[in-house]
């Protein structure tokens, strides 16, 4: 199939706009934007592919990402596009390393490894203070540090790459108040963990939601399922015991097979809300059914380049290699965007 306009933009992460500004030799895009747009319309045969002078002979980076292992889907899927990003940029060198999700000495004894041996590090970090000492100490010495998915507090990295999850909260909040038919009624959330600053703002980005416009609903509980499925279900399968009468369900993390097993078991996954994040392919299958709700999402391709860039730019000593903000999406059964 030919190649279309909108084929290069999903793939840059611009608009067609954008896009056909640049094909079309326009004014009013930025000198990155354009070269990644040619390139993408290159490597995708829209246009004869060119080579960016940036990348002609270059000595590549070595950069290094730290990514939790597990069960989670979306870091599963982050992890592939991160490798694929960094295959595709002939000045990177790239390293990415699986560790445990919810050990902070253990993330921080990965981080004192890179001295010497990396020039630029990415990672999504537990927000403790071993984590941010290690990320002190790697910035003491020049290594560039990038925040993703999740940012941490206090610490001289680079940049975020992620979504704003205070934002994502308030989103799901709204999206469970529009959902639910009833003034009153009984809430749940599921986080990973807390520790994560990334589930915490989400946490408190929901809370506010609801107390300013739905202050007729209760949080009854808030339960940290660490991304497990089983552990999620477990939870979920005591929640629904304790409150038979529950009314919707947030889940702040990864864990949404194992929610949507125990309302599917119970008999609730009509007539409970239920908010998560992520569009996966499990994701996809209980909006498709009805079990889940809605699902708030990122974009892990466009998040996995605009690190990867970041970082080789910092490497290489660039002041201010900013970039985007990732975008968030609202995803219904209705709109779920082809595979």
């Amino acid at each position: 199939m030919r190649t279309t306009l909108a084929d290069i933009a999903r793939e840059a992460g611009v608009s067609t706009a954008t896009v056909d500004r640049v094909l079309n030799g326009r004014d009013g895009v930025r000198e990155r934007t354009r070269e990644r747009v040619l390139s993408i319309a290159g490597r995708l045969g829209y246009i004869e592919e060119t080579v960016p002078s940036t990348a002609k002979a270059v000595t590549p980076v070595a950069l290094d990402v730290v990514l939790p292992g597990g069960g989670n889907t979306f870091i599963n899927n982050l992890a592939t596009q991160i490798a694929e990003a960094g295959a595709q940029r002939p000045d990177v060198r790239l390293r990415i390393h699986s560790i445990e999700g919810f050990d902070p000495d253990g993330l921080a004894r990965k981080l004192d490894s890179f001295h010497g041996a990396s020039e630029g590090v990415g990672l999504v970090g537990l927000d403790h203070p071993v984590v941010r000492e290690a990320i002190r100490s790697l910035a003491e010495r020049g290594v560039p540090v990038m925040t993703l998915v999740s940012d941490i507090s206090h610490v001289p990295r680079l940049g975020y790459v992620g979504i704003d999850n205070r934002a994502a909260g308030r989103l799901a909040g709204h999206l469970l108040g529009r959902f639910l038919r009833t003034d009153s009624g009984k809430v749940a959330l599921f986080a990973g963990s807390l520790s994560y600053r990334g589930h915490e703002e989400r946490e408190m980005g929901f809370r506010h939601k609801i107390a300013e416009d739905y202050p007729g609903l209760t949080i009854v509980e808030l339960r940290e399922i660490r991304d497990d499925t089983e552990r999620a279900y477990r939870e979920a399968t005591a929640l629904i015991e304790r409150h038979p009468d529950l009314a919707g369900i947030y889940n702040i993390g990864a864990g949404n097979r194992g929610i949507a097993r125990a309302l599917t078991e119970s008999g609730l996954a009509r007539s409970v809300v239920f908010i998560g994040h992520e569009l996966t392919e499990f994701t996809r299958r209980f909006l498709i059914s009805g079990v889940m709700d809605a699902v708030i999402d990122q974009n892990p391709r466009v998040e996995a380049r605009e690190a990867i860039d970041r970082l080789a730019r910092a490497a290489r000593g660039e002041t201010r290699p900013d970039g985007p903000a990732i975008r968030i999406q609202a995803i219904f059964k209705e709109n779920i965007p082809e595979s």
